[in-house]
């Protein structure tokens, strides 16, 4: 699995999961998020919890590494908050130049969605702590776990048919297990912060589209062979019309003091 770039940042935004609007009411609440709040969103990709957070704050900075997700970004915003949004090239270590364009202890939030795992977390999260307001905080969500690792048989098979193709052992969760998610809540608590977590489950239903799709917003832009790719995936997968899902959503949230 690798960059974002070119076709990967456009199935990105158009089949990864959105964030569900009930977390992020959750979170919003915790962190005492108003019309008078400024939030630096780190890895961003294609805005999918940037958007939701500019209609709780005042203005949402997204940031992201990979011009091709800030371009897909920039042209899906919807309109109505295109005042409240700003996208920047950077990333987990800018955030200390970029958090010093708004002033000491001016943010109400840093948030990361599906993306610590890319970073310096406990680095991130000693730089945000001078940043935010007291009550404010960091909020890191972890928005389900991968499509091909997940306890179904038709997850089981889609990871089978990936180690296949790739001739490689899948074994990352991308910071959504157990013990990822406590290791997290650890740093948090050592460089200071109050800890909480909140969790919300849904079930969802994908097509074989959906599936190949977030399974594509993964691969490198330049993945060959595409068509055998979709059509070894297929052959692997059980025969049905829909996959059912079950996606735990946790953001494991870090308050200022």
């Amino acid at each position: 699995m690798g960059s974002f770039g070119g076709e990967t940042a456009e199935n990105y935004a158009k089949y990864r999961r959105r964030y569900p609007d009930a977390m992020v009411d959750a979170v919003a609440d915790l962190l005492r998020l108003d019309s008078g709040d400024a939030v630096i969103d780190l890895g961003c990709g294609t805005g999918l919890l940037t958007q939701p957070l500019a209609r709780r704050a005042g203005i949402v900075v997204g940031v992201d590494p990979e011009a091709d997700m800030l371009a897909v970004a920039r042209r899906t915003t919807d309109e109505e908050l295109s005042h409240k949004l700003l996208w920047v090239l950077g990333s987990d270590a800018d955030l200390p130049t970029i958090g010093k364009l708004f002033g000491g202890r001016a943010l109400g939030a840093v948030t990361v969605g599906q993306a610590l795992h890319f970073m310096d977390y406990e680095k991130m999260f000693r730089h945000a702590q001078p940043l935010l307001r007291v009550r404010g905080g960091i909020a890191v969500i972890a928005n389900g776990t991968p499509l091909w690792q997940q306890a179904s048989e038709w997850s089981r098979a889609l990871r089978r048919a990936l180690e296949e193709w790739f001739d490689t052992t899948m074994t990352a969760m991308c910071g959504t297990d157990r013990e990822t998610q406590l290791r997290y809540a650890e740093a948090l608590a050592a460089t200071g912060y109050e800890v909480r977590e909140v969790t919300r489950v849904y079930q969802d239903e994908l097509s074989l589209e959906q599936v190949l799709g977030g399974v594509y917003s993964a691969l490198p832009p330049d993945a060959s062979s595409r068509e055998a790719f979709a059509e070894h995936v297929t052959r692997s997968l059980p025969t049905t019309t829909s996959f059912t899902e079950e996606v735990p959503v946790t953001a494991l949230i870090g308050i200022v003091r």
